[in-house]
């Protein structure tokens, strides 16, 4: 029996439908079953994403419409946009008193992780594929697993088990999308520190199997910004930058690129070949 690869998405900031990744799961799926055979995704690959945008929408949609009966504004939806991507990102913080909204955010990565195991097994390697503020509470959520499992809330906790995947031990492949992380490093002495990817403990389960962090990013795009350039660390631990042109004509060359990403074929292709070598070198023969 083959090992599955389980991949975990996580949306970015504003608040998306919640079919949000359906679009991002066929096209991986269309390319991996290109590379090996039609069907192959069906059984090979297991999809969960997190809709995190719960925790903070309602009020989210309370303050847009209050502000727009308000007062007449231009650039609606760029503004919503920023207005939303601003919230979220105040909101998000961690903060001193309990029920936090970090804490609840997080809890839903600690779910929908739990939901990747029970379908494809408490080894299987974690593929994380994160968009805008979602890859800053990607890195949060392993980083706390992998440094500060102090600052993990009991939300979280009480979601999570001791199994390999849940411990965010098989964390393979991370993948950032219009990342503003740069901008996050602001926040920490000499801009901070990046997670471990591929997981540390990794080796003990896959001793052959490499991951890789690639982070990608358009130049048109305000919020997203290259990473390895953040420090020395971040240096090391991104495998590498890609500058991609994300969206059609009324897009790609202007801010609103930004929510483009999953559709642009030199993303796409990158994180299927990756997906695609994982796959091929854990159910190789000897490799457990």
């Amino acid at each position: 029996m083959s090992q599955k690869i389980a991949i975990l998405i996580l949306h970015g900031a504003g608040t998306p439908e919640e079919d949000f990744a359906d679009k991002l799961i066929d096209r991986v799926k269309v390319g991996f079953d290109k590379k090996l055979s039609k069907g192959k995704s069906e059984t090979e690959l297991v999809f969960e994403p997190v809709f995190w945008s719960t925790v903070f929408a309602p009020e989210q949609v309370k303050l847009w419409e209050q502000l727009r009966e308000y007062r007449d504004l231009d650039f609606g939806r760029l503004r919503r946009f920023v207005l939303e991507f601003l919230a979220d990102a105040v909101a998000y913080q961690p903060t001193r008193i309990g029920n936090q909204n970090y804490d609840k955010v997080h809890s839903l990565v600690a779910k929908s992780i739990q939901e990747l195991r029970v379908k494809a097994g408490e080894d299987a390697p974690l593929c994380v594929i994160s968009h805008s503020l979602g890859t800053i509470i990607a890195s949060n959520y392993f980083y706390d697993l992998q440094y500060k499992q102090e600052n993990i809330g009991t939300e979280t906790l009480a979601c999570k088990s001791n199994s390999p995947i849940e411990q965010g031990k098989t964390l393979t492949l991370f993948y950032t999308l219009g990342s503003p992380m740069a901008m996050w490093s602001l926040r920490y002495i000499d801009f901070g520190s990046p997670i471990d990817v591929p997981s540390p403990s990794l080796q003990t389960l896959y001793p052959n199997l490499e991951g890789e962090w690639l982070n990608f990013y358009d130049k048109d795009d305000v919020l997203a910004f290259p990473l390895q350039g953040i420090n020395n660390a971040y240096q090391e631990a991104v495998t590498e930058d890609i500058e991609v042109n994300a969206g059609g004509m009324v897009t790609s060359w202007n801010p609103l690129s930004h929510l483009k990403y999953d559709t642009d074929k030199e993303v796409i292709k990158p994180i299927v070949d990756g997906i695609e070598r994982t796959w091929k070198t854990i159910n190789s023969v000897g490799q457990r």
